[in-house]
């Protein structure tokens, strides 16, 4: 499983017991969808090993203990600490109307109600307080803030995003 045909499910943040359970940080707003798994993708030194469940229940809302098989004892959980998780992206469930995964809307064109299309998203930039659209019109790079009201629609069929953006925004870049 390489690791562009997974999304990033959390962290293995902390032991929680000396049997070698671990508490990981699930980066998600619904936890409970992530309680029952049978295994998961643990990236050590940059590939994706499979790691089964023996057993998991979700701890203070944002974290899931876990106990995967083959982890005994505090020493082989100390080898995973701080290793990301990842799932198959056919685990996402499906998301419909305005709502989107970032990976979803990559080559997706946006189109504002004003000015038509604008160019293709070629990337999300959610390092920033605002997530933005990275946007290339030719060769010029458009950074479109994501915010709820400037989005009119995913039209996933035609794989457009349209927006109704504020005059300038565009105009400013090129």
């Amino acid at each position: 499983m390489r690791k562009e045909e997974c999304f990033y499910l959390g962290k293995i943040a902390k032991k929680f017991s000396y049997k070698g359970e671990v508490l990981v940080y699930l980066d998600t707003d619904e936890p409970e969808l992530y309680e029952n798994m049978e295994s998961v993708f643990v990236e050590i030194n940059k590939n994706l090993v499979p790691f089964f469940i023996e057993n998991s229940a979700l701890h203070k809302n944002e974290f899931l203990r876990v106990k995967f098989e083959d982890i005994d004892n505090e020493e082989q959980a100390d080898e995973i600490l701080g290793c990301e998780l990842y799932l198959p992206l056919s685990f996402l469930p499906k998301l419909e109307g305005n709502q989107f995964y970032y990976h979803e809307v990559i080559g997706f064109e946006i189109e504002d109600q004003r000015l038509g299309i604008v160019g293709k998203i070629v990337s999300v930039n959610d390092s920033t307080a605002q997530p933005l659209f990275e946007v290339l019109n030719g060769t010029v790079e458009i950074l479109i803030p994501m915010i709820d009201q400037f989005l009119v629609k995913i039209d996933r069929e035609n794989k457009r995003v349209i927006m109704n953006l504020p005059e300038g925004l565009v105009e400013m870049y090129l």
